[in-house]
């Protein structure tokens, strides 16, 4: 055997042996092990103690930082509740953000702090400094869309809950776990209140011992922009101010879950291979050939059923994009009707100017649950298309 051949033997061993780790596993682990050295280190150092009169430290643990317009919303008001219980003298809030810059401006009165890629030892040490965490994803406890947005939420009620302090999930919503997150969640919740926006959650939590009430989605109540900001962005694209606005809300609906994979993830980083799955880091979506598929009968599936609507009724179409993640879904479903839609992402306009826009809009078509949410106070007729 030469010793290429030997080389080759040993870079199959590695890609093989690669291939067999779950990273997710490995983060849950590594999160697991600290919540358990806080519950050691509660004893000996207890951390922030809030003494009656002091500002109340909370630490909201989310989704921010994407443009990911329902996220925001959803968090931007459960900080409005607050300030306005505690009064901004005794409300010390802060935020995790993914990226500072996607969500600088957003988020009044409250500190952001940089969410690291590898998280856990900055969950372990942020969380000791507070009083109190809120976990304020809505997707709390799913492995549909990404297990490390869930062992995020464990974590940083896991060590909240193990140095006696409040942790408390906040119209979050539970559905299809892997076996490892499952009983991340059996352990670690067990202490925490998870506030769920429906009944189904709480039966999924109930059946692993974690306490739940009944509430709803936060974004019911948030302000947007005014009025005369949404007539704005539609006229300026082109709307006559008469014509019934048709919006349509299309995802990349078979691209999750996303999962981490280092062996994509160093040939992307050496080659750019895979760039058409990368979300960040060593984290790629689900791709193939049968996603393509399915993408694509999704897309033409709507864009079919818009154009026997227009054949009835004339209506002026946009396409939103409440994620900035949504673009090439809008992108596509544009093509599909004809091309030259106004297009709406997130990563273009602010989410009080988004909310404003699907307020000001007759119907919507959306596979974007807080499209739907946020559009109801405004009497928009919605309706959903599922993705599972």
């Amino acid at each position: 055997m030469t010793w290429f051949d030997t080389l080759k033997r040993g870079a199959r061993t590695v890609r093989d042996r690669a291939k067999q780790v779950d990273a997710d596993v490995g983060l849950q682990g590594s999160m697991a092990a600290l919540i358990e050295l806080a519950g050691l280190r509660y004893a000996l150092d207890p951390g922030a103690q809030w003494k009656p009169g002091e500002p109340f430290k909370l630490l909201f643990a989310g989704y921010a930082g994407t443009r990911n317009t329902g996220a925001d919303v959803r968090v931007e008001e459960m900080i409005r509740q607050i300030r306005f219980l505690l009064g901004d003298d005794l409300a010390d809030l802060s935020i995790l953000t993914i990226d500072p810059e996607r969500s600088k401006g957003y988020f009044r009165t409250v500190k952001q702090l940089h969410l690291p890629q590898i998280f856990p030892r900055f969950v372990f040490d942020t969380v000791h400094q507070v009083h109190g965490v809120i976990a304020c994803e809505g997707s709390m406890f799913k492995s549909k869309f990404a297990n490390a947005l869930s062992t995020l939420m464990v974590g940083a009620l896991g060590v909240a809950a193990a140095e006696n302090k409040i942790a408390v999930g906040y119209g979050g919503e539970a559905g299809g776990m892997d076996p490892s997150l499952e009983s991340l969640v059996r352990r670690y919740c067990k202490d925490a209140l998870i506030i769920a926006r429906n009944t189904e959650s709480q039966k999924v939590l109930g059946d692993l011992g974690v306490q739940t009430r009944f509430g709803t989605d936060t974004a019911w109540t948030f302000e947007p922009s005014p009025p005369a900001v949404a007539e704005k962005m539609l006229k300026d694209a082109g709307w006559d101010g008469r014509t019934p606005v048709l919006a349509l809300c299309p995802i990349n609906a078979f691209w999750w879950p996303v999962k981490p994979d280092l062996q994509r993830g160093l040939a992307w980083a050496m080659s750019g291979a895979y760039d058409s799955a990368h979300y960040d880091s060593i984290y790629f979506h689900k791709s193939g050939k049968d996603v393509d598929d399915a993408q694509q009968r999704y897309i033409q599936g709507i864009a079919d059923g818009v154009k026997r609507f227009r054949q009835e009724q004339p209506v002026f179409v946009v396409l939103v994009g409440m994620e900035m993640l949504d673009r090439s879904a809008c992108e596509a479903l544009d093509q599909a009707l004809g091309g030259g839609h106004p297009m709406f992402i997130s990563n273009d306009w602010d989410h009080v100017e988004m909310v404003a826009l699907i307020r000001h809009c007759d119907m919507l078509l959306s596979s974007r649950y807080h499209a739907i949410v946020c559009s109801m106070p405004g009497l928009v007729a919605s309706a959903g298309i599922t993705m599972d």
